[in-house]
């Protein structure tokens, strides 16, 4: 039986294909209970702090409603509540939250931070997304694909725009991991780092992924079965790269025409949000300042049956509900 309880859930590169995988499938078995109206309150009285230094609508009510399903309280610290590295030292912070509660949640900036928490916490702590790293999110994804696929072994998924970040690196060795073939489809100087790439590539000899990088959209998505996307400018980065990562990432767009280069049994993902459309107040002025009606995905691709991101968003949920349950 796999047993992961006291451990932090900081990055996928800290566990094993198996431990990953006995992660998905309790998320799985959560969802199917969540469902069936089955409680599963194991958790009952325990008490955990969310740390946001960046905000989110997904991340903050996945792991509040998980917490509360596992009949948990949950403490939500926004940017204006936390005094971490602030009045605080990141160290302090973990021994005051730690002696408090039973987990610590962090989602913010840069890798090191969460590693330094989880340095002096006494208690598991739990990447909501960093920088370097997103490893809920690659849960969710897996869950979603295994759900649609039946299986992860062999999935060819691409990733297209900018995968020098958490999600093209999350999904890259999330992929070697667990024997997806990988595909990152971006301008060479966007493909992510060299070290990780190497060691992703040890990894990946062991499970049979495969990972490869291209600058060719029609070379790279061809018999895709997971096309992948993510915003070009993410929260916290001046917006004075939009104009730079536009000219850039135009080309690697996830359009009608991808959809059809990649086959009838392609479908689309996003770990959200997404200016697919001009209905948000940053997506429409950028889309009318630089001339455009969409950004990284045209609406026709998003809202299509092809689209998996609202049940990829669901399962954020599942998942972090799978991974405080099995730490704690």
């Amino acid at each position: 039986m796999t047993d992961i309880k006291g451990r932090d859930f900081l990055k996928l590169l800290d566990f094993s294909a198996s431990e990953i995988e006995y992660l998905i499938d309790l998320a799985a078995d959560f969802k199917a209970k969540k469902k069936a109206g089955i409680s599963h309150r194991m958790h009952e009285g325990k008490n955990i702090a969310l740390i946001f230094e960046k905000t989110s609508t997904r991340t903050r009510c996945a792991f509040e409603v998980a917490a509360h399903d596992l009949g948990m309280n949950a403490t939500y610290l926004d940017p204006s509540g936390s005094q971490i590295g602030k009045k605080e030292s990141i160290a302090d912070t973990a021994r005051v939250l730690s002696s408090m509660y039973d987990g610590i949640e962090y989602r913010g900036f840069g890798q090191e931070i969460v590693e330094e928490l989880a340095h002096y916490s006494k208690v598991p702590v739990w990447n909501g997304l960093t920088n370097e790293f997103h490893p809920t999110q690659i849960l969710a994804d897996f869950l979603t694909v295994k759900e649609h696929f039946g299986k992860l072994k062999g999935i060819k998924l691409v990733y297209m725009g900018d995968a020098r970040f958490n999600m093209g690196d999350s999904l890259m060795v999330g992929c070697a991991k667990m024997g997806l073939d990988f595909t990152a489809c971006a301008p060479r100087n966007y493909f992510p780092d060299r070290a990780l790439i190497s060691e992703c590539e040890k990894i990946a000899a062991g499970s049979g992924a495969t990972l490869s990088f291209e600058t060719d959209v029609a070379k790279a998505v061809k018999g895709a079965d997971v096309i992948y996307t993510d915003i070009w400018v993410s929260m916290g980065e001046p917006e004075k790269v939009w104009e730079e990562r536009i000219a850039a990432l135009s080309p690697y767009q996830v359009n009608s025409e991808v959809m059809s280069l990649a086959g009838d049994n392609a479908v689309f993902m996003h770990c959200l949000p997404s200016y697919h459309d001009m209905k948000t107040a940053i997506g429409k002025e950028m889309c009318e300042k630089f001339g455009r009606t969409a950004m990284e995905v045209t609406d026709e691709v998003f809202e299509s049956p092809r689209s998996l991101v609202f049940k990829e968003a669901e399962n954020r949920m599942h998942t972090i509900k799978a991974v405080m349950a099995a730490t704690l």
